[in-house]
């Protein structure tokens, strides 16, 4: 399943190339291409040993020159890549910019090789979680489109949620931590008002209530608590050491913008396009802030409480 797609253009000798570094939700697959012909090809698994690595594609042209294409992350959200010919660079997408997938700076590799085995257990149990979050919200969508009746498909799609909730107690698998239990709320919120009001416009408010509501809370965390309720629980999600004082802070925030944006997209658009982005949108918009917050909440080396 790819996530998102990164395409870096550049011209070398005349010739039009384009790379394609597509991401998903734990490979990224880079492609060298000229027009539609693939040329060249990396993939790696980022939860795997190795998998924290730049992507080189690498291609020979028609007079004998070596083509080496580089490619990777140069910061949270961004990519670039670096071309070089017999070794001599000849295009960068991002000048100077050094190409690195954002790690946990450290000098010890035995501790680097334990973060990233942890980081791979992390997903072992959390995977589920995802799946069942990703799954209702496309039951949603797809019933939203083929009825044509918000209210029908939240309240559907909430009774499938507290399904998965009854079934968990008979697996070994987490199929309601993190994500998925958030989503479920969301599903039943989102039903209750559609059964009260039996209402689109309360349908397409659930994420903008809920954003208050979670804002509200983590604000509350942050400011008298010092993070360790909420920012504590959701830290031991995250891939790296956490502050969770910063971690709560930066979740109110990105609650107050996710609130904002379904409003304005409830408000001004039609309910197709805020089916989109309720289903699709507003899950990319999050991933983005959340490694924007996951980076504003990290503890620095030789940081303390």
């Amino acid at each position: 399943m790819t996530l998102w797609t990164y395409v870096r253009r550049f011209t070398y000798a005349g010739v039009a190339y384009q790379v394609d570094i597509r991401v998903g939700l734990k490979t990224i697959d880079s492609r060298l291409r000229r027009g539609e012909l693939e040329l060249a090809r990396d993939f790696t698994d980022v939860m795997a040993t190795d998998g924290q690595r730049n992507h080189r594609l690498v291609y020979p042209l028609d007079d004998g020159r070596l083509m080496e294409v580089e490619a990777g992350y140069i910061n949270w959200v961004n990519t670039a890549i670096r071309v070089c010919v017999d070794g001599q660079l000849v295009h960068e997408s991002h000048p100077g910019r050094a190409i690195r997938l954002p790690t946990i700076p450290t000098q010890d590799p035995e501790k680097a090789a334990r973060l990233q085995a942890e980081q791979a257990a992390q997903w072992g149990r959390n995977k589920y979680s995802f799946y069942v979050d990703v799954g209702l919200g496309a039951m949603f969508f797809i019933l939203a489109k083929l009825t044509d009746d918000l209210p029908f498909a939240a309240i559907t799609t909430a009774m499938a949620g507290l399904a998965v909730a009854v079934a968990q107690r008979f697996v070994k698998v987490d199929l309601l931590g993190g994500l998925a239990m958030f989503g479920v709320a969301m599903l039943l919120v989102s039903a209750a008002f559609s059964y009260a009001f039996d209402d689109d416009w309360a349908v397409k408010m659930k994420s903008t209530i809920l954003g208050v509501m979670v804002a509200t809370l983590m604000f509350a965390d942050a400011g008298f608590n010092r993070g360790r309720y909420f920012g504590g629980r959701l830290a031991r999600y995250m891939p790296m050491p956490i502050v969770p004082q910063r971690l709560a802070l930066g979740m109110a925030v990105l609650g107050v913008v996710m609130a904002v944006v379904n409003w304005l997209v409830a408000t001004y658009l039609s309910t197709d396009l805020w089916l989109y982005y309720t289903s699709f949108g507003d899950f990319i918009l999050t991933v983005t802030l959340v490694f924007s917050v996951m980076r504003y909440a990290q503890r620095r080396e030789g940081e303390v409480d």
